[in-house]
């Protein structure tokens, strides 16, 4: 039986561009971006070579989570453009042999959908159980949110920006759930004819001629019966052991599969909260629920503190190593990995796990060298081939993210941040908005984002990185990730060669190869800011080899020990 793994698919051979509308270019000067704006680099994405586009929502929302929270399914937000932009701007792809994948928000949807506002008026409404709605509680003690007689909301659960997850409507006396923002009420997935308005509009997307979708936090759909209280002192948030990977999830989701997706040649990847490795194949593998393949984020906690996401804590290359290591082995038979270290909610890679100082151009090439010659599909977000880094903020003034405001707040009034200096360091380090300042395409005023005033604040850093400068520097890192993705594209060792470990313990360098048949390719990674010895074992010591690519000047092709320089990154192919 031929492995799965191994079977060609063009998503395995994609690389994927992820675009944030409101912060990629603005075409009418109000300083947000928007469709237009895209089109007009659409010659930018061909010539770094790039295969598909993951578009962040551009459908008609109030805007209190960026789009997140989605009051249209079927509509372009007139912020972004119109319905004409957008089929513009798929058919600008198209002829650009690129892709475009679409993000699917149905975990929930904005207050302000047709839906919802439909839901709340009457206990009665053909539409409340479209949403989950529950009577308060009589609890003990003090604290909390509380209806007007006192009662407390119907379980513990948290919110994921902070908080309860639970708010009181006055106009019914009943209380909504939102995992995210009070103004995100969750969708009640049991109702059959919410599933069937989802489904319908995403074959209503799709015979419009995309190419796929991107799933928000599809694996948290499905919540319990009774919706009991959190039991997991380590979840997430706190209440989310009861309902991530819930019990009717996959029955969901194969559902969805046998609906929409069976017959199509459709990419499908989803965001899964707190997903292990161990799970994963049941999303994605052959006998899983069909998807292409899936977000995992065991990497991306890393360097999460003793109080989880919104405290600071230290990685290092051995756990790093270990844990995209065990996504590689886990699904090598039966899966496929995404492999990313940024994206919109997420703040820079190159500032996380590379050196945004001295070496941001050699640590930001080694960070694509490791996306792009793993087994799975990359994801490059938008900034990323140009090394940009996070927002130096001085005022929490500056944040424009609910999730950041909301949490930050909340751990001043649980004590865990003390000072407005405290808040500001973890914010430059954490915050999503690192990932949401705008695209920087010149030296121009306001990086060549925008002829008017943008929605949130430039990288002073702009003079010095950016794009018009990038692609006259023949030593950039955009430069570099253009031969990253032709490397790719021309050596299929590395899309679906197995990935073996060659040096398990060092603690500065991760070297790895990957075997196709008779193709065998080794990668040396120095994640070190100062100089490292690789040792090649004697299997790979004097190997016949040609070096491919380095982010240094190099001349020698054989492996050989050498005496790496801070984040260097070597892709020698092997000879038999």
């Amino acid at each position: 039986m031929t492995d799965p793994g191994t079977r060609r698919s063009w998503w395995k051979e994609a690389v994927v561009y992820q675009i944030y509308p409101r912060s990629f270019n603005d075409s009418d000067g109000d300083g947000v971006g928007d469709i237009p704006g895209i089109i007009e680099k659409l010659d930018y994405l061909a010539d770094l070579g790039v295969d598909v586009v993951w578009l962040t929502p551009v459908y008609e929302s109030p805007d209190n989570d960026n789009g997140y929270d989605i009051a249209d399914y079927r509509s372009i937000d007139e912020r972004y453009g119109t319905m004409a932009d957008w089929e513009e701007l798929l058919a600008g792809l198209h002829e650009r042999d690129i892709r475009l994948v679409m993000d699917l928000v149905v975990n929930h949807t904005s207050s302000e959908h047709e839906w919802f506002r439909r839901s709340r008026e009457s206990k009665d409404s053909e539409y409340r159980d479209f949403y989950i709605w529950r009577e308060g509680r009589r609890v003990d003690g003090e604290g909390g949110p509380r209806g007007p007689e006192g009662e407390a909301p119907p379980n513990d659960w948290e919110s994921f920006f902070g908080g309860p997850a639970w708010s009181y409507d006055e106009r019914t006396g009943e209380w909504y759930l939102h995992l995210f923002d009070v103004k995100q009420p969750d969708l009640n997935w049991e109702n059959p004819a919410v599933r069937e308005e989802i489904f319908e509009m995403m074959e209503w997307w799709l015979a419009k001629g995309i190419d796929g979708f991107r799933m928000d936090v599809i694996n948290i759909i499905s919540k319990p019966e009774g919706l009991p209280d959190g039991e997991d002192p380590n979840a997430v948030v706190h209440g989310a052991d009861q309902y991530v990977n819930g019990p009717r999830v996959h029955e969901f989701l194969g559902e969805m599969y046998d609906r929409v997706f069976a017959g199509r040649d459709a990419m499908t990847v989803g965001e899964m909260v707190d997903l292990s490795v161990e799970e994963a194949p049941d999303y994605v593998g052959e006998d899983g629920d069909g998807m292409s393949m899936a977000f995992s984020f065991d990497h991306l906690r890393l360097d999460f503190g003793g109080n989880g996401r919104w405290s600071r804590g230290e990685w290092s290359l051995v756990e790093l190593r270990e844990v995209l290591s065990d996504w590689q082995d886990g699904l090598a038979d039966d899966g496929w990995n995404s492999l990313h270290l940024n994206n919109h909610d997420q703040p820079r890679a190159v500032s996380r796990f590379g050196d945004d100082g001295e070496y941001r151009r050699e640590s930001a090439k080694l960070l694509g060298t490791l996306t792009h010659t793993l087994r799975g599909t990359p994801y490059v977000y938008q900034g990323e081939e140009l090394g940009m880094t996070n927002y130096p903020f001085e005022s929490l003034d500056e944040v424009r993210d609910v999730d950041t405001l909301q949490n930050v707040a909340t751990a001043k009034l649980d004590g865990r941040i003390e000072t407005e200096e405290e808040a500001l360091d973890l914010v430059r380090y954490r915050s999503r908005d690192n990932a949401r300042t705008p695209m920087q395409w010149s030296a121009a005023e306001n990086a060549g984002f925008t002829a008017g005033e943008p929605w949130i604040g430039v990288n002073p850093n702009y003079p010095r990185i950016n794009a018009e400068r990038a692609r006259v520097d023949g030593d950039s890192v955009w430069h570099y990730y253009c031969d990253l993705i032709d490397l790719r594209s021309e050596h299929d060792v590395l899309v679906y060669g197995a990935y073996d470990l060659v040096l398990a313990d060092h603690e500065e360098v991760w070297a790895y190869t990957r075997t196709l048949g008779d193709e065998r390719a080794l990668v040396v990674l120095n994640f070190a800011d100062g100089r490292s010895r690789f040792e090649p074992p004697s299997s790979l010591d004097g190997a016949p080899s040609k070096l491919l690519l380095c982010n240094y000047e190099a001349t020698a092709s054989a492996v050989e020990p050498v005496e790496l320089r801070p984040y260097e990154a070597r892709v020698y192919r092997l000879t038999a």
